[in-house]
């Protein structure tokens, strides 16, 4: 039976411009897409309350490729159709600039951190981090990352509900201190543990010092600046204390490895590790949340991909598809530029929507189920499936994330019995710029404790 996403309705487009709907290929060239009339500060509290319903809206009020004006970026043209996408992420980097496009990002993950850069900056830091994130380097973090999904999993109750939201976190936060970072002394790892953890906690009402970068001398946002910036030098610290480690060449943790590659500077290795850290961690930890939110929902899947791998990895990616933790990505035209029968000025944002291009029915069947199976069919190929952007800027991360998912979700499948708390799906509801379970993941565990589990909630 189909699972259609919860909340959906239209907002409030003006009525004037339901007809406005144009072809994305015109022989004559126009400045911009249609789009809403609404004031900009209308359609910012719209995108960032509910974008899911803002961008279903707009792509069935004018059709593919439409204009909508958001802060931060301005004057933003959403596209959805494939072969644009394709276009726009294979195409010269230093026209469609990403880096510019997330610039509002740098007081939080710093100034040389992959995601800013453009060009052949981006492309020079981007080939000097590669190796930790690719091949054998992936695969030999598999067994340390099993170990600590199954020690998570011990300590989850039986018979009341509980949000993953949390025990996912707890299970990426520790990948990202072992595997990542490294760091095995135990009174050390505590405190980072504490650091670190503390440091995720972005509330949405934090990104308000995008609008109003003045707020940070006040509370709660000092408060949260303070806290990241202890994080940050516990992390410089351990990249000194690693630098100094006279078994670094016998590591296998990520930041050992660019460490010893020699190629990043001190503030470009701190930087990176902060957007690892801020953006790599919390991506992950919902995505896991998601794909279980959808597994206990669907009984069938949720047997087979216990049993089978491959069908596992179907299941990943058709969470990724219907559930994309980041529902858009962005680039910044650097120069006038002509796409989809539009003359495109420089400085305009280009906003290949991720969320939608995974819902078209041209390349999707039933594309509004849950249905891993497509996947094993043949659908999904190209750019039909985005969920790590593409083109020069795709996530550096995603094949570690993949093959992170991949552990914990076989881990979990095969030590803890979950079902839903209801029959309902979670609605998407925004978290600051990712999309979330709106009740957090909540699930129940039956069966019964084995020799040292626990049997309430901690």
């Amino acid at each position: 039976m189909s699972q259609r996403t919860e909340g959906t309705t239209c907002v409030p487009w003006p009525r004037s411009a339901q007809n406005q709907a144009l072809a994305p290929h015109r022989a004559e060239l126009h400045d911009l897409p249609a789009g809403p009339a609404l004031p900009r500060w209308m359609q910012t509290l719209a995108f960032w309350r509910n974008v899911e319903r803002f961008m279903r809206a707009g792509r069935r009020r004018y059709g593919p490729m439409f204009t909508v004006r958001v802060f931060p970026w301005g004057t933003v043209v959403v596209i959805t159709e494939a072969e644009m996408i394709r276009s726009v992420f294979t195409g010269d980097p230093e026209l469609w600039r990403a880096g510019e496009s997330y610039e509002m990002l740098a007081p939080l993950i710093g100034e040389r951190s992959l995601v800013l850069l453009d060009g052949a900056e981006h492309m020079q830091v981007r080939r000097r981090m590669l190796p930790p994130f690719h091949g054998e380097a992936v695969r030999c973090h598999e067994q340390a990352i099993a170990a600590i999904a199954a020690a998570e999993v011990q300590s989850w109750p039986y018979g009341v509900p509980f949000e993953l939201t949390e025990r996912m976190r707890a299970i990426t936060l520790e990948v990202m201190l072992q595997r990542v970072i490294g760091t095995a002394e135990p009174q050390r790892l505590g405190v980072l543990r504490t650091a670190l953890a503390q440091a995720v906690q972005l509330q949405p009402r934090l990104l308000l010092m995008w609008a109003l970068p003045a707020l940070a001398r006040i509370d709660p946002w000092r408060a949260y600046n303070a806290r990241l910036q202890h994080a940050k030098d516990l992390l410089r610290e351990e990249i000194v204390r690693r630098r100094a480690d006279p078994q670094l060449n016998e590591r296998s943790d990520v930041l050992s490895l660019l460490i010893g590659a020699e190629e990043l500077d001190e503030s470009s290795l701190l930087d990176q590790l902060t957007t690892l850290l801020l953006a790599g961690h919390d991506t992950t930890t919902t995505a896991l949340v998601w794909a279980l939110e959808r597994l206990v929902r669907h009984p069938r899947a949720l047997a087979r991909a216990r049993e089978d791998d491959a069908y596992l990895d179907a299941v990943i990616k058709e969470t990724l598809r219907l559930r994309p933790v980041l529902p858009a990505v962005t680039r910044r035209a650097s120069r006038p530029v002509q796409l989809g029968g539009y003359q495109l000025a420089a400085g305009v944002t280009v906003m290949p929507c991720t969320l939608l291009a995974h819902l078209s029915p041209e390349h999707y069947s039933d594309p509004e189920v849950f249905r891993p199976e497509r996947f094993l069919e043949g659908e999904g190929a190209g750019y039909t499936w985005i969920p790590f952007g593409g083109g020069p800027q795709r996530c550096i991360g995603a094949t570690f994330a993949m093959s992170e998912m991949r552990i914990v979700l076989r881990t979990v499948l095969t030590d803890a019995e979950l079902l839903p708390d209801r029959a309902r799906g979670e609605a998407i509801r925004n978290e600051h710029v990712t999309l979330v379970p709106s009740r957090g993941g909540r699930v129940l565990r039956t069966g019964a404790p084995r020799t040292g589990e626990r049997s309430q909630p901690r």
